[in-house]
């Protein structure tokens, strides 16, 4: 069952703590010996950074107390033969490897950070790839992009803030509590818990309520992103419709909403700043009247001034990093929640457990008694019976929305059939892993889309260990080859973002190609030509005949004229087969598919008459 970590965008303490329970194996991973050491190595450093910490303002006392009138007020160091000067050395040495450790404690751990992001956003993008179409369907690209580049930066940041700032923290403010109170007297000690108390209290009071406004600014930022990368990946669509202005006005809208949430995140940080800095002066202020008013007793000296002011700077300055820390923490948590929320989609099709391979001997495929709706009230296939025999070419048309790009993603097993069963050789494609079922099925879709990388690549995309070779005889099946070899820079020229630099019938194909060099048993052409001009379709469609043979092949069409040569044609309508039969016989029929080969033949010979 799926759990949702956070909802409406708000995190409590128990789905935050979930949260960490989940980044916490990444910060100590099992089986990973060389990590957990690294681990403790850079504990080690930490605690000796801490430590020599403490140690420092005892150094900086005793040299105050060296430069004394009163030689009897002189520090215990004294003891080690050190003067003033070589205590003021002494403590620029401290301070020294202070900085030498904390460097060692981030050198050491590197590795283990960038293990566990490169860990955890690979399993995000692969968690992605698992999901079923129709997620990412209804899915947001610029807004999912955003939210795994925050999730994984939270991560980042709540990985090293766990380890480094939280625990050494309160390791620290215990260690200098503990001198104040054995140095000095109790009183320091209640100044500085109720100090810390009182900052505490009020950080995390506000932090609170600046979340919530963080939120909205995400929000905004996600939305804004969004409509930016919609706008630049439709950018033709915005050009032909001059819809620049229209664009613009979209974006800045969504920017003024981030603009005024930025803004009261702004001054709501400026309120949280001014509240910590009054607590922290004043618990400042009182401690150090009271030592002031001690050296003036005589009960302190000069240098144990100091020495008070130095603990009080250095608890300072771990406080004011609380407020961020905390600050960043609570935002780190929803950001890891939003991503942690992707990972815990379920995907909607999954293979079974004993899954087996596919085996494909004659490439026979049955769909028996298929109903399927994409919305289970409204079904798109209603008891579909279709047997293609192997080395077939079947051909299924039929008007928009009867159903025929649904038997190919069907196949494919992008979602499981409501009822009834789509076998292969006889297995059930349920029954089967659905890597060794996508391996058996080739498709060259209406629109090829290739990736924003070379010829070359794309072509090879159609088998992992592609030589050249072979990627050069599949273009030439494709009857592509010589196109290439004329680029100035052959199969090493780039197509561009969805391969707007090559025209359709180059991507068709190169697409062609592809599923060429794949090899498979099974062919889909989905509507392949039909975006094509009429002499260009004639020679994709020779490629296509040529990829055919021997191969069983299902063609999904709008356009008739491309389906005449199929060995059987079955008419769509409504989710069920109305007609089947050869171009021929079903013209001869005069039924459904004659009326469809009219009509579009008065289309195309005259069209206003058509209309």
């Amino acid at each position: 069952m799926r759990r949702t970590i956070m909802t409406d965008g708000k995190i409590n303490r128990q789905t935050g703590w979930l949260v960490i329970r989940r980044v916490a194996p990444y910060l100590w991973p099992r089986n990973q010996r060389e990590f957990r050491v690294r681990v403790v190595l850079a504990l080690m450093a930490l605690f000796m950074a801490k430590l020599v910490g403490v140690i420092a303002p005892f150094f900086f006392k005793a040299a105050v107390d060296a430069l004394a009138p009163d030689p009897s007020a002189a520090s215990p160091v004294f003891m080690f033969g050190l003067g003033a000067v070589g205590l003021t050395v002494a403590y620029a040495f401290t301070r020294l490897m202070i900085v030498c450790f904390n460097e060692l404690r981030d050198v050491i751990f590197a590795r283990v950070g960038q293990r566990a992001l490169r860990t955890l956003a690979f399993r995000t993008f692969q968690h992605l790839h698992s999901l079923s179409l129709r997620y990412h369907i209804t899915r947001k690209t610029g807004g999912l992009s955003r939210v795994i580049d925050r999730g994984v930066k939270g991560v980042d940041f709540l990985l090293r803030f766990m380890l480094f700032s939280i625990g050494p923290l309160i390791l620290e403010l215990l260690f200098v509590s503990a001198i104040l109170f054995t140095i000095f007297d109790v009183r320091y000690l209640l100044v500085i818990i109720v100090t810390i108390l009182l900052y505490v209290l009020f950080t995390f009071r506000v932090t609170e309520w600046r979340v919530q406004i963080r939120k909205r600014m995400n929000e905004q930022d996600t939305e804004a992103n969004q409509k930016a990368i919609d706008s630049l990946l439709n950018f033709e669509t915005v050009k032909y419709f001059g819809a620049e202005r229209r664009e613009a006005g979209r974006f800045n809208r969504s920017m003024r909403g981030y603009e005024e949430a930025a803004l009261q995140t702004s001054y709501s940080l400026a309120f949280l700043n001014l509240g910590q800095s009054l607590l922290i002066t004043t618990g400042l202020l009182i401690v150090m009247v009271m030592a002031a008013l001690g050296v003036q007793s005589g009960d302190l000296t000069v240098g144990d001034f100091v020495l008070v002011n130095a603990y009080m700077l250095q608890i300072t300055l771990p406080l004011n990093f609380l407020g961020t820390v905390y600050r960043e923490i609570r935002q780190a948590l929803i950001d890891m929640s939003e991503m942690f929320n992707l990972l815990e989609q379920s995907p909607e099709v999954t293979d079974k457990p004993d899954a087996g391979r596919l085996a494909v001997n004659n490439g026979e495929v049955k769909f028996d008694n298929v109903t399927f709706g994409y919305d289970r009230s409204r079904p798109v296939l209603k008891d579909l019976n279709l047997v293609i025999r192997s080395g077939e070419t079947i051909a299924v048309v039929g008007p928009s929305g009867s159903g025929k790009s649904t038997i190919g993603r069907l196949l494919f097993r992008f979602y499981d059939v409501d009822r009834g069963s789509i076998r292969i050789d006889g297995q059930d494609v349920r029954d089967v892993t659905q890597r060794s079922l996508h391996d058996k099925i080739g498709i060259v879709p209406q629109d090829t889309v290739l990736f924003n990388e070379t010829i070359g690549y794309n072509i090879a995309y159609g088998h992992h260990f592609a030589t050249r070779e072979t990627i050069e005889a599949a273009a030439r099946a494709a009857r592509i080859h010589d196109f290439v070899e004329g680029l100035p820079e052959g199969y090493r020229t780039a197509v561009g973002e969805r391969g707007l630099k090559l025209s359709g019938g180059e991507k068709q194909r190169v697409g062609i190609a592809r599923t060429i060099l794949k090899n498979p048993p099974i062919l889909l052409l989905d509507e392949a030509t039909s975006a094509l001009d009429t002499e260009t379709e004639k020679e994709i469609k020779e490629s296509l005949n040529e990829m055919s043979r021997g191969r069983t092949v299902i063609m999904i069409a709008h356009r008739l004229s491309t389906v005449v040569d199929a060995d059987r044609i079955l008419v769509l309508e409504e989710g069920r087969v109305v007609e089947e039969g050869r171009h021929e016989d079903l013209l001869a029929r005069a039924g459904r598919y004659a009326e469809m080969w009219h009509h579009q033949l008065a289309e195309e010979d005259h069209p206003a008459v058509a209309a």
